[in-house]
């Protein structure tokens, strides 16, 4: 990649410097000043609150959020139904987003000024890795696709909004075919799916490369009908064998569709190390290439858009052994990134260098403590 297409750092740099957390799940009143800080540790029992401060944090690229939880679940039990999320990044961007009492909808400030969701994602640039990802690769098909297809719309937003385009239009198609609808009109709703199809599977297609050049010990791969399509023609002529495709299978079976797409296609990632799928090798092999993974996203976001991205990590070295984790900590101080990272034991983390060390206890922060900075 060429390196004198980055943008300058100094106005791309969105590093958290502070973040309260007002009625969000059990925090009342929660603030961390981190000053600073490239890594820091949350850690408590079960049920402190610190994955919750993971998940305030998640929400203010726009999103939905690391559990993907109904947002009206987020605010505090017998609270008033509301809450904030408020940081301020190291160049004093104010950043909040907010559930009014009795709204149904989440809202968003930058500098105090109301703006859309999805002006948020231009300011920071987080990904994040929860337990649930842990099983990523023995998970299902559509666990992997949603996986990648947000790490892929993290370049181009657009790539979500396409793929809410498609299941409303397949869904639409599936209401013609059972009412009876002429072919004029399927063939109207086959047409639009064909051309968004192929642009989900050019954007998939080219986030696997993408990433590969950085994914220094393993290698992704994207594959389906619609991607085999678009690798083997131009895109207007997979657009127009997919369209083929599609007219040729407008049966129902149980008054659904059984068709082949985008919709069915599937990630795998090769771990090259072990020279081995990664879903065949053990729990903590699959652990360890992920968090390899999440890294080179990280990498990728820096050189592609001059952003330092945020890494969320909840229970970050799960299934890890002593080894594993000093090669996590030293590659986390070595990224070009702010990393928030969980875990029960406190003592596991005791050599991540250039670290805050936050203690959450029933909902609340009650101690931070700022480690001497340690060579990796």
């Amino acid at each position: 990649m060429d390196a004198g297409s980055i943008p300058t750092l100094a106005s791309k740099l969105k590093m958290i410097n502070q973040i309260t957390l007002t009625n969000f799940r059990n925090h009342t009143s929660s603030r961390i000043k981190i000053d600073g800080a490239k890594n820091i540790i949350i850690t408590g029992l079960n049920g402190a609150g610190k994955t919750a401060v993971l998940e305030a944090l998640s929400l203010l690229c726009g999103e939905k959020g690391l559990r993907g939880a109904d947002i009206q679940t987020m605010a505090r039990f017998n609270g008033d139904s509301g809450f904030s999320v408020f940081a301020t990044t190291v160049d004093e961007t104010d950043i909040c987003v907010f559930l009014n009492p009795g709204d149904t909808n989440r809202h968003a400030k930058i500098d105090n000024e109301n703006v859309a969701l999805s002006e948020l994602s231009k300011k920071l640039r987080i990904v994040w890795l929860t337990p649930k990802e842990d099983r990523i690769f023995v998970e299902s098909a559509a666990d992997r696709r949603a996986f990648f297809d947000r790490l892929a719309a993290s370049f181009e937003p657009s790539h979500m909004g396409r793929l809410a385009r498609l299941n409303k239009l397949m869904s639409e198609r599936a209401g013609a075919i059972k009412s009876g609808a002429d072919n004029n009109w399927l063939n109207v709703l086959d047409e639009q799916i064909a051309a968004t199809s192929v642009s989900i599977a050019a954007m998939r297609i080219r986030y696997a490369s993408e990433i590969n050049y950085f994914f220094e010990t393993g290698a992704v791969s994207v594959d389906g009908l619609v991607e085999r399509l678009s690798l083997e023609n131009t895109a207007a002529l997979a657009e127009k064998k997919y369209f083929e495709y599609l007219q040729n299978n407008r049966e129902l079976t149980g008054d659904k569709m059984v068709i082949d797409g985008v919709h069915k296609s599937d990630f795998g990632v090769f771990n090259k190390k072990l020279d081995l799928p990664a879903q065949i090798t053990s729990t903590g092999q699959q652990k360890s290439i992920l968090i390899d993974l999440i890294l080179a996203h990280a990498k990728l976001i820096h050189i592609k858009t001059g952003a330092q991205p945020i890494i969320l990590l909840d229970e970050a070295a799960a299934h890890l052994d002593s080894a594993a984790r000093t090669k996590l900590f030293n590659d986390l101080n070595a990224a070009d990134a702010q990393v928030f990272a969980t875990g029960i034991d406190s003592n596991i983390f005791s050599d991540v260098p250039n670290a805050l060390f936050v203690t959450c206890v029933d909902g609340r922060i009650s101690n931070i403590v700022k480690a001497e900075n340690k060579d990796a």
